[in-house]
């Protein structure tokens, strides 16, 4: 039990002699799940928890019912790990809400980075600018592997009549961590610049994420 290790050992103490930053994953896990079972400490258990998810990244997407699956884990940890989860990924795009500027394709893919990076689904995004080009809207248009029937201009375009936007930047994600772009993201771009130009709405970029690496198609050559 946490009891029986040195006072200087426990993660709480280290926390507050140390600092958040000088805790591991698993200690500041265990802090969280306060206490463990008969057979394990809190930190044992939190040792246990991020070996099943293989790390932060998928027990950053875990179910309810996931993190039930585990020993020692009921309703009420799982919720507030839950809770403890979602309060991060609400303070991580804290810095984007007030009228974030997007002037180059590094702004825009690090704006959706840490949001698109993880998801298992393809997600096709637009951001809805006005005339000094900053974030109006954000709306994920559809989910699934992108193609020309899929990605319709009319759905992409209705948001932005409806903001009064003056031009948008698609984004969609690759779940494989790779952002090379395929033949069909090619043609969905080709698509939605003719498209825009009729419109008035231009379309800026399309930039595809993967993990901590991204590809501008205007970079590219497509916009």
């Amino acid at each position: 039990m946490i009891k029986d290790y040195p006072i200087q050992e426990r993660p709480r103490e280290r926390l507050l002699n140390d600092g958040p930053d000088a805790l591991s994953n698993y200690e500041l896990l265990a802090i969280l799940l306060r206490t463990g079972t008969k057979q394990m400490s809190a930190i044992q258990l939190a040792h246990h928890i991020i070996q099943q998810f293989e790390g932060l990244r998928h027990l950053k997407e875990a179910t309810i019912g996931e993190l039930k699956e585990i020993n020692g884990i009921g309703s009420a940890k799982a919720v507030e790990l839950m809770a403890a989860i979602e309060i991060g990924k609400r303070i991580s795009r804290l810095q984007f809400e007030e009228k974030y500027t997007i002037r180059s394709p590094e702004d825009g893919a690090r704006y959706l980075m840490d949001e698109l990076r993880f998801l298992q689904q393809e997600h096709f995004v637009c951001l809805y600018l006005n005339t000094k080009n900053q974030v109006l809207h954000k709306k994920t248009i559809f989910i699934g592997s992108l193609n020309t029937s899929i990605v319709h201009p009319r759905e992409v375009f209705k948001e932005g009549f409806k903001r009064s936007s003056a031009s948008i930047i698609c984004f969609h994600n690759h779940p494989s961590g790779d952002p090379a772009p395929s033949r069909e993201d090619i043609e969905v771009t080709k698509r939605l610049v003719e498209c825009g130009k009729m419109l008035g709405i231009e379309v800026l970029d399309h930039i595809i994420i993967g993990d901590q690496k991204y590809v501008s198609l205007k970079e590219k050559g497509y916009v």
